[in-house]
């Protein structure tokens, strides 16, 4: 569950610390008071992406941390390794995240840093958002799919499908290049043959190329390197030279530090390595000297060539022996295509049909799974529609099969129907005209999913838009049935359902001349604040009778 969430400078919020409790929590206010900014705060630990303008204005970072206790974070701790991210100690976690505008943003767990992708990740584990735009996806017959796998939990079985179909994506993307390359006329294939001769003459590893490029600056400029390593090796060495001065020297200095002792000895040692350090320069100079020398035109000319070559390659193929290779090998399989196509195509359509000859019992199977899920899809969503208030609803999973269709729908399909009074055609979601029925349909749904869903936060935002009366009451029961077990955030305009709420949080906004602030706090469950806050919900906080009935549903 969330312990605690603490807000600072997140849109018109200065600071908040919120201490929530288990089992469902109801979030109210007037309308336009701000109750989005705490669901925008479990947003970007989601690891939803916001941008800069989520920043209070006059403040330039936005921060939010929560911490959250888990009973069995056996889950949570197996991503948190995988994500070398330090686990939860004693089942608590805590994330923190900022928005700066100058810079970028940090995402924390457990102290240790982290990217969005991971956050966003982590996000599906913990919490599960259900806003207005949820009916737009039920719409969608894709995602009904998904939503009835969800229930039918076949994860597994679509996955061994999904990699067969993988397969057979790749092996048909192969069959059309060996078609395309097989189209290969026979001056194309002469030519990408000369190519390849090209390459194979010049190919080289990294450590080739270095000392092809090394031997190509000596023999350019040969001849004047070697008559000046020569001339600098002779002004060292040779009688009359630097190394003949500077042994004089050093005999001089032996003389010297025999009778000076210390510190002449010091200035003799330091004389004779330079000695040593010229000779050595001598002897480096003239083997220099005498491998310039070694660069005859015969031999300036076939390094010339070599360099010609390699540079014609590499500025078609790339600059690199790693991509020049690269495109080497391209070039064989493409000659190698041509020459043998039948025999690839054999191969890949083999492949081909291996993986449909997996797919389709798999299909066959994955459609049984989802044929049962489906019946009972029905019967708990029509449970739940009774319970929000429908006398005769009828909702049906209309599922149909298409095993020899290999898509990512794994052989069958579905789309969700509904009717809600007897002698009514079942009709496909989109076309109900009722916002309040479709509200309540999509509640059903998502109520009955979450139900077997292991996501421990539930939040709710306005899904009881459009409805109110007893069904408002309904909606609320039905919330609090949802809560066991699990924690259910909802934003609520209903007094019916934020009576039903073990706890109450109230968002309230406040304005001078100058400044505009959302403050969220909580409400005792049977205190004055409560049951005012319900008043003024039903009409008005002042009214009497308002807050007797106030009171009353909070004892219903």
């Amino acid at each position: 569950m969330l312990e605690y969430l603490q807000i600072s400078d997140l849109a018109l919020m200065e600071k908040a610390r919120v201490e929530l409790t288990d089992g469902f929590t109801a979030v109210t206010g007037e309308t336009g008071a701000g109750k989005s900014v705490m669901l925008g705060a479990l947003g970007l630990l989601a690891g939803n992406r916001k941008g800069r303008e989520i920043i209070r204005q006059g403040a330039d970072v936005c921060r939010v941390e929560a911490a959250f206790k888990f009973s069995d974070p056996s889950e949570i701790n197996f991503f948190l390794e995988s994500a070398g991210l330090p686990i939860c100690e004693d089942g608590q976690m805590i994330i923190s995240r900022t928005v700066e505008r100058s810079k970028a943003g940090k995402c924390a767990v457990n102290g240790s840093l982290t990217t969005l992708s991971t956050l966003a990740k982590l996000g599906g584990l913990w919490i599960d958002f259900h806003g207005p735009g949820e009916p737009q996806k039920l719409f969608d017959v894709s995602s009904q799919l998904e939503m009835l796998d969800a229930f039918a939990k076949i994860s597994a079985l679509k996955d061994e499908y999904l990699e067969w179909l993988s397969v057979r994506a790749e092996a048909l993307s192969r069959l059309k290049k060996i078609d395309d390359l097989a189209a290969l006329s026979a001056d194309e294939a002469e030519f990408l043959r000369a190519q390849l001769d090209k390459i194979d003459s010049c190919i080289c590893s990294e450590e080739e190329l270095a000392a092809l490029e090394a031997d190509f600056k000596l023999s350019r400029a040969a001849a004047a390197l070697s008559a000046n390593s020569a001339a600098i090796a002779g002004a060292l060495s040779d009688e009359g030279g630097a190394a003949d001065y500077v042994s004089k020297a050093v005999r001089i200095a032996s003389e010297m530090s025999a009778e000076g002792g210390g510190e002449f000895q010091s200035l003799e040692a330091r004389l004779r390595g330079a000695a040593i350090e010229l000779a050595d320069i001598a002897s480096e100079y003239a083997a220099l000297a005498e491998k310039s020398a070694s660069f005859t035109p015969e031999r300036a000319a076939k390094i010339e060539s070599r360099m010609s070559a390699w540079l014609e390659v590499s500025r078609k193929y790339g600059r690199t022996p790693a991509q020049v290779l690269k495109a080497r090998n391209e070039i064989s399989e493409k000659l190698a295509a041509r020459s043998d196509a039948e025999k690839l195509k054999a191969q890949m359509g083999k492949t081909i049909s291996d993986a449909e000859g997996k797919m389709l019992p798999l299909a066959k199977e994955i459609y049984a799974v989802r044929k049962a899920a489906a019946s009972k899809l029905e019967a708990s969503v029509v449970k739940m529609l009774g319970a929000l208030g429908f006398k005769k609803p009828r909702f049906a999973v209309a599922l149909e099969a298409s095993p020899q269709e290999f898509s990512a729908s794994c052989g069958s399909s579905c789309e969700f129907v509904f009717s809600a009074n007897a002698g009514q055609t079942p009709m496909p979601l989109a076309k109900i005209a009722s916002s309040g029925e479709l509200a309540r349909v999509m509640l059903a749904i998502k109520a009955t999913l979450a139900s077997i869903d292991g996501t421990p936060i539930l939040v709710f935002d306005e899904v009881d838009a459009n409805v109110g009366g007893e069904i408002g009451a309904a909606v609320g029961r039905e919330l609090k049935k949802l809560s066991n077990g699990r924690q259910v955030l909802c934003v609520t305009h209903l007094p019916q359902v934020a009576a039903c709420a073990k706890s109450h949080l109230l968002v309230e906004k406040t304005q001078s001349d100058s400044d505009t602030s959302v403050s969220i706090r909580p409400l005792k469950p049977d205190g004055a604040e409560r049951v005012g806050e319900l008043a003024r919900m039903l009409g008005d906080r002042n009214s009497r009778s308002a807050r007797e009935l106030a009171k009353k549903l909070l004892e219903l």
